[in-house]
Order: C-alpha cells, then sequence, then structure tokens
C-alpha cells in the first residue's frame, strides 16, 4: 500500500495513527515520572535557598548577572531560566511549589499535557541556572524524558487512559530510544576511556565503597567474593553492549530484556545512592512492555489500572512497529484543522530535531571524525533534552570526604556534621535515593579534584565565617549557635569500608585517615574582609 510522504509523517507522529497496545505501559510511566519530578522538586524545596538563593553557596543571581554580560539578548536561550524574572528566596520557593504542585497534578492525571510541561519549565528553570549544582546527567535524563513527556502524554483535562489520544509512535520510541542509549553509550564509553579497570574486570572490586553516597546494603556486598566483583563487571558491560539491543527485536526478546535489566536496576538501587536516575531508567524500562502482558501479570484486583478496551497484543519490535507498507488502526483520520496543522508540524519538527541530535551524539562517541551537522547539537543543548550519557566511564579508586572544621583558637577544630554523607565512623549509610542531596553529592565530586577547580568549597568556607542561615541548613547541625567560629577549614580524608571483623569488634562501618588541608583555612578580618591562615599544600594523588 503506497503512502504519500504526509500520511507517512501522520502515521509516525499523530496519535490517530497511535499505539492503541501501549496504553497501560504509558499510563504507568507517566505516573512514575510525575514521582520522579515529585522527587526531585520536594528535594529542591529543602535545599535550594542554601544552593542557589542569595546567601547560598553560588548565589543564581550572581550567575545569572554573569550570563547577561557575556551574552546579552541570548541569555535567554543560553540560560532559559524562570529566575530571570526573579531569583530572590521567595521566588526560588514559589517556582519549586509551582513544579511540586504540577508533578502532584501530572500524578491523579489530571490535564497531563500542561502539568508536565509546567514541570519541565520549573525543573529547566533550576538545572539552568544552579551551575555546579546541576548539569548532573541524571538531570538531563529527566529533562529528555519529561519534554518527550509532553509529545507522550493524552490530551485532555481528565483523558484516563487516553484511548482517543494513543501514544505516537514517534514519542514511544523516542523514549524507548533513551532508555536504550542511557545503557549502550555507558556501555561503549567504558571502552573508549581506555580505563583498565573494566578491562581488566576489577571494576566492581571497590564500587560499593568508592561511590557518591553508598549504602548499608552496599557494605555487605563489598564483602561479596571477588569473583562475584568480576562476574558482575563483566555481567555489566554484556547488558550494557549486548543484552539491551533485544529492545529491537519481537515481543518475546523485549519481555526477556525487561526482565533481566530490572532485577539489575533494584539492585543498584539497593546497593548506591544515585539520586533518581535507577528510579528512571527503571520507569523507561516499563515501555519495553504492553498491554496484553501487564493484562495477565497484574493481579486481579489491580486491573483497575489497565485499559478495558480489547486490543491486540504487540508482536513487532519498535522499528517493525513503524512498518508503513500495511494498513493501520484509523488509517483513515479525520482532517487536521489549521491550529491542529501547526500543532502536528511543531511535533514533526522537535521530535525529528531531537532523534537526529541524540543519534548524531551516540554515533559521534566512537567516530568522532565523521562529518555531521553539529550546528543542531548546540541549538538544543541549553535545554538539556538530547542528551549523550556514559555513566562510570572511568571507576575512581578511592574514596575521599571532605570536612568542614570551625574553631575559635586556630588548634582545635569542630566539623560540622553532615547531613548524608559517610562522616562520622560508627554511622551505618543510609538509603535516601531518589532525594538528591546536592551539596553532599556535589563534594564527592569536588574530593577527586582540587579546591581551585571546585569553587563550591571556599564558598561554603565563606558562608561558614558568616553563619549563613541557608548555607547552615544543608548540614546535619551547627556546631557554633551562639556564634560564628573564628576560623574555618576544608580538610581531605580517605575513608575505607572496615572489614566484617573490624565491624563485628568495633561496631565501625568506616576507618579513615587524614590527608591534609583540602582548601585554605580562613578568617574575617576586622574590615570585613576574607584573609588566609594558612594555604593548602599538595595532596597525595587522588582519583
Amino acid at each position: 500500500m503506497e503512502r504519500s510522504p504526509a500520511r507517512i509523517l501522520r502515521s509516525l507522529f499523530d496519535p490517530q495513527f497511535g499505539m492503541r497496545d501501549r496504553l497501560a505501559p504509558r499510563w504507568l510511566f507517566l505516573r512514575a515520572l510525575a514521582l520522579i519530578y515529585f522527587s526531585a522538586f520536594y528535594s529542591l524545596l529543602r535545599q535550594i535557598r542554601g544552593l542557589i538563593g542569595p546567601d547560598g553557596i553560588l548565589p543564581a543571581h550572581q550567575y545569572l548577572a554573569a550570563v547577561h554580560r557575556g551574552l546579552g539578548p541570548l541569555r535567554f536561550w543560553y540560560a532559559p531560566s524562570l529566575y530571570w524574572i526573579s531569583s530572590s528566596d521567595k521566588a526560588l520557593m514559589v517556582f519549586c511549589w509551582i513544579g511540586l504542585i504540577a508533578s502532584i497534578a501530572a500524578l491523579i492525571n489530571l490535564w497531563p499535557r500542561l502539568t508536565f510541561f509546567v514541570g519541565f519549565i520549573c525543573y529547566l528553570s533550576f538545572v539552568a541556572a544552579a551551575g555546579d549544582f546541576s548539569g548532573y546527567q541524571s538531570d538531563g535524563m529527566l529533562l529528555e524524558a519529561g519534554f518527550l513527556a509532553l509529545f507522550f502524554s493524552p490530551s485532555g483535562l481528565l483523558p484516563g487512559f487516553g484511548a482517543q489520544s494513543p501514544p505516537s509512535r514517534a514519542s514511544y520510541f523516542l523514549l524507548q530510544w533513551e532508555w536504550f542509549r542511557i545503557y549502550f553509550e555507558s556501555g561503549i564509553v567504558k571502552f573508549l576511556s581506555g580505563d583498565q579497570q573494566w578491562r581488566q574486570l576489577t571494576a566492581m572490586d571497590e564500587y560499593y565503597q568508592n561511590g557518591p553516597l553508598p549504602t548499608w546494603i552496599g557494605w555487605y556486598a563489598q564483602h561479596l567474593p571477588h569473583w562475584f566483583h568480576v562476574g558482575s563487571a563483566g555481567a555489566t558491560l554484556v547488558m550494557e553492549c549486548a543484552i539491551v539491543w533485544m529492545m529491537f527485536l519481537p515481543r518475546r526478546a523485549r519481555l526477556i530484556c525487561f526482565f533481566i535489566v530490572t532485577p539489575w536496576e533494584i539492585g543498584v538501587i539497593l546497593t548506591a545512592n544515585y539520586t533518581f536516575l535507577n528510579y528512571l531508567v527503571l520507569t523507561l524500562g516499563v515501555l519495553l512492555l504492553d498491554d496484553g502482558y501487564l493484562r495477565r501479570i497484574i493481579p486481579e484486583d489491580l486491573r483497575w489500572i489497565l485499559p478495558e478496551m480489547p486490543v491486540q497484543e504487540q508482536t513487532r519490535s519498535p522499528i517493525t512497529a513503524l512498518n508503513l507498507s500495511e494498513p493501520q488502526p484509523g488509517d483513515e483520520p479525520a482532517k487536521l484543522t489549521h491550529l491542529q496543522s501547526i500543532k502536528f508540524a511543531i511535533t514533526v519538527v522537535a521530535l525529528t530535531l531531537i532523534a537526529y541530535v541524540a543519534t548524531a551524539q551516540l554515533i559521534l562517541m566512537p567516530f568522532s571524525d565523521l562529518p555531521l551537522p553539529t550546528s543542531p547539537i548546540r541549538l538544543l543543548d541549553p535545554f538539556r533534552i538530547a542528551n549523550r550519557y556514559g555513566l562510570f566511564a572511568v571507576m575512581t579508586r578511592g574514596r575521599y570526604e571532605i570536612e568542614f572544621q570551625g574553631s575559635n583558637d586556630g588548634q582545635n577544630w569542630t566539623p560540622y556534621l553532615f547531613r548524608y554523607k559517610p562522616q562520622a565512623l560508627n554511622q551505618r549509610p543510609g538509603i535516601y535515593a531518589p532525594y538528591q542531596p546536592r551539596f553532599d553529592w556535589n563534594l564527592w565530586f569536588c574530593s577527586l579534584g582540587d579546591w581551585q577547580q571546585n569553587e563550591i568549597v571556599p564558598r561554603t568556607e565563606e558562608q561558614l565565617l558568616a553563619n549563613s542561615y541557608d548555607a547552615l541548613h544543608l548540614f546535619a547541625s551547627n556546631p557554633f549557635p551562639a556564634a560564628p567560629p573564628k576560623y574555618v577549614r576544608a580538610v581531605l580524608w580517605q575513608y575505607w569500608f572496615t572489614s566484617m571483623k573490624d565491624k563485628h569488634d568495633s561496631g565501625n562501618w568506616w576507618k579513615r585517615q587524614l590527608l591534609g588541608l583540602y582548601a585554605p583555612e580562613i578568617t574575617l578580618q576586622p574590615d570585613g574582609s576574607i584573609g588566609v591562615i594558612e594555604w593548602p599544600q599538595p595532596l597525595p594523588p587522588h582519583d
């Protein structure tokens, strides 16, 4: 059956040609995506003033002012943020509350296209203005999935399962394409990096100890036999580089793929705190399923979450499902109105551009010399909606922790206690994800470099010297409640998990060794300026 270019475009991008046997996976995915947005905004509500508020560590208004000076009118494109309106404490909190409320509305399926749009704009506003406190791969993953959800969601105020507005083939595939790229790009980057730990299958030997925020389950996993760590390193490479290709195969292979990667993601969630990252990847994996399979495996008392209309089981892969040579349901759709034509054109351009940018970045990873147009990549980069991924390209070889300390005499130092980072030796590592403690999280990355490369550390010292309420709220407590200390410094420790015997004898989960001064020891001068008491000496190699 021959088709015109217009018919082909509508078959790909128009919900009237949509995938009518994927309503339940879509419903589950969108509810889970709303919960992930909720976790992101909830964590920001508790931290944003200390992170980027006017009295925070990296004030957003200073960053935006620098962007304004450097880019002029182009600032709105390269830093797309509502914080241009205002970045006061009140404005930051209002935008977070708007995002939180929008995520709740999306969760209960209230006008999902609008509520996901509001959530996307509010979260992008933070990411675009938060400097070093944003821009992680997890942020890009959420923004990419959140943007695609605008085209994937059913239309209407109370759409239910959206039987009248099934997911278009293009939006469905691009979400699956994001899931595939997260895995596959993370696999190939491990080979491209040249890291010997992956090539020798020793990458997992100290993985559970050295990650940003370990869990108590990870402590026990660390003590499993060496063969287990070798096997898990090899299995990681096989899964990321080979197994995920099963997504493109027929239905049975996709289901097998789902039941391989899902337990794996659950294991990662239990053994490390990677914020909402693994929850999002887990959620994207739901799109490997279809209505027919979910109807069989979900207990009867939970069948209310499934569409009631009869459906044909999907047996085709995402690629063969795009076969336009055979008639599809709704093959004679209603003609588009003028407004619908404009919306459809925007959809085609946006999704095609995302597909190109995401695919080009994947191709350029191993073949960087290919003459692919890169202007579209630069065009979309500020919006983080078509990203390059690559998790754990190089494994860290040690666990280092920055500790802030205050003193009134320069001899006796009192530490500022963190809420989530390892610090006290007898403190059991917790499970916090999907909650993201961005301050604690960032300090792990800072510990792998020096203080000149990480503005966060000296800025935090200055805020502690001033007894900034917002910055202190990022810590578990203030050891100097009456008045700020006279001196503040940041030191660097190396941490290790204790052995089973040490844990049994002492009750400690950790042991540590002081490596030295990480950032300058500072004090407040009589004129209000910052004075340096001691500069740090070169530290032992740590990476």
